[in-house]
């Protein structure tokens, strides 16, 4: 709001501030908006064979595949992972002008996420080893791409709350 040397009376000042902070407040939602949509079919796909291929990894035997084929895979499907996370990245800047950020997101729901999914994928392999049961690998795999699916969702709720 230019003024031209006019001061403001404080209910300009104060619709001003008011715009700034809806400004903020609509960067933030933007800026933790979901991944395209092809990222997101590639995090959920990429959450649900985790936990089988760590269960190849540290089988006792070998365990459908031998395990150096395993170690292939996993090295393999997490380079891939991690350009396409970057391809991601980079295409949603690029469309608004804004980076993905995870700090704008509610930490009630980022924290128990970032120690238990990992508490998940690879505990299940763990457990699969210790018990040879394959039904950890499974429950696992099912489990992490609901989690995944159900951040998409929320993330496109948390945009679409923020005009």
């Amino acid at each position: 709001m230019e003024t031209h040397g006019v001061r403001l009376t404080p209910e300009q000042a104060h619709a001003a501030l008011a715009d700034t902070a809806h400004i903020r407040a609509s960067a933030a939602a933007l800026s933790a908006t979901p991944w395209p949509n092809w990222f997101f079919v590639t995090l959920t796909l990429y959450i649900g064979a985790l936990p089988i291929i760590y269960g190849g990894v540290v089988a006792g035997s070998d365990w459908l595949l031998p395990r150096p084929a395993w170690m292939v895979i996993l090295v393999t499907s997490t380079a891939v992972f991690m350009a396409l996370f970057a391809v991601a990245g980079r295409a949603w800047r690029d469309r608004t002008g804004v980076a993905l950020r995870f700090d704008v997101l509610p930490k009630r729901a980022t924290v128990p996420l970032t120690l238990g999914l990992p508490v998940l994928l690879v505990g299940a392999a763990l457990a699969f080893r210790v018990t040879g049961r394959p039904v950890w690998l499974i429950a696992a795999s099912l489990i992490g791409a609901a989690v995944s699916v159900g951040f998409h969702l929320a993330f496109v709720r948390l945009h679409r709350k923020t005009p």
